[in-house]
């Protein structure tokens, strides 16, 4: 699933094809550093919160929403206070929303689509420092495990 919303974004042109996945964040932090080039995205797994479970006749059913995160990445050089790269931010936030919200993703569990489509969970600011903006942008999307 991480990898059809890295494919899902990556066609937007503000990010230009800097879209990368959680092992790249990663490396970045236990470096100490940021991207070369922002406005970045990284795709991070967030994890699953169990629902409803049935069973019946040998059929086990579960609901679950699987839950990613795409953290964006902006730089502005000189800009100490984060005023430019906020104002960068609400049409990259905004595009990558339009672009995920109600996209229905191939399921990892029945290799179908999934049985529901993404949401918006929230956004949080996670940094404004030394003229970087770090925001995460987190999904969910209801699908269900067969056994």
């Amino acid at each position: 699933m991480f990898e059809a919303v890295r494919e899902r974004l990556a066609d937007m042109e503000a990010l230009a094809g800097r879209i990368e996945p959680a092992a790249s964040l990663s490396d970045l932090i236990a470096q100490n550093r940021l991207p070369q080039v922002t406005p970045a995205a990284f795709v991070l797994p967030l994890g699953l919160r169990g629902g409803k479970a049935d069973a019946a006749a040998g059929l086990y059913r579960q609901q679950l929403a699987e839950m990613l995160g795409v953290v964006l990445i902006i730089r502005s050089a000189g800009d100490a206070t984060g005023a430019r790269g906020a104002d960068q931010l609400t049409p990259l936030r905004n595009a990558v929303i339009r672009r995920i919200v109600g996209w229905a993703p191939p399921s990892d569990w029945t290799g179908d689509e999934t049985i529901g489509v993404f949401t918006l969970a929230r956004g949080e600011l996670l940094s404004l420092r030394a003229g970087a903006l770090v925001y995460q942008l987190d999904f969910a999307v209801d699908d269900q495990v067969r056994i």
